[in-house]
C-alpha cells in the first residue's frame, strides 16, 4: 500500500463531515474483519464476494462524502485565501488517484 504523502497537504480547519466520514471507516473496518473472518472459516465464495462488493460500495460512498466536504470546506477557503489554483491542482491529482 502507497504511503500517503503529508508535505504541504495537511491544513487544520473544520470538516463537517469529518465525524461521519470516521464512523463509515470503522463500521467498514470491522465489516472486512467479518469477511477475512468468513475466509477463514471458509465460508462459499459468491458470499464472500458478495460481501467484498458491500465494503466497496461503502468505500466509494464514504469517498464522495470526503470529496464533497473537501469541495465544501478546502476549496472555499482556497478561494477565500486567492489559492485556488493549487485546490484545483490538489483536486486533480487526488482524482486521478481515486479513479484509475
Amino acid at each position: 500500500m502507497k504511503k500517503l504523502s503529508t508535505d504541504n497537504h495537511h491544513h487544520k480547519h473544520y470538516h463537517k463531515q469529518r465525524k461521519n466520514i470516521i464512523n463509515r471507516l470503522a463500521r467498514i473496518e470491522g465489516h472486512l474483519r467479518g469477511v477475512k473472518q468468513m475466509a477463514i472459516d471458509g465460508r462459499d465464495c459468491p458470499d464472500i464476494l458478495l460481501q467484498i462488493a458491500a465494503i466497496r460500495k461503502a468505500l466509494d460512498n464514504t469517498a464522495k462524502l470526503i470529496f464533497a466536504d473537501h469541495m465544501e470546506n478546502c476549496l472555499m477557503n482556497a478561494v477565500h485565501q486567492g489559492n485556488e489554483q493549487k485546490v484545483l491542482d490538489d483536486i486533480k491529482k487526488a482524482l486521478d488517484n481515486f479513479i484509475r
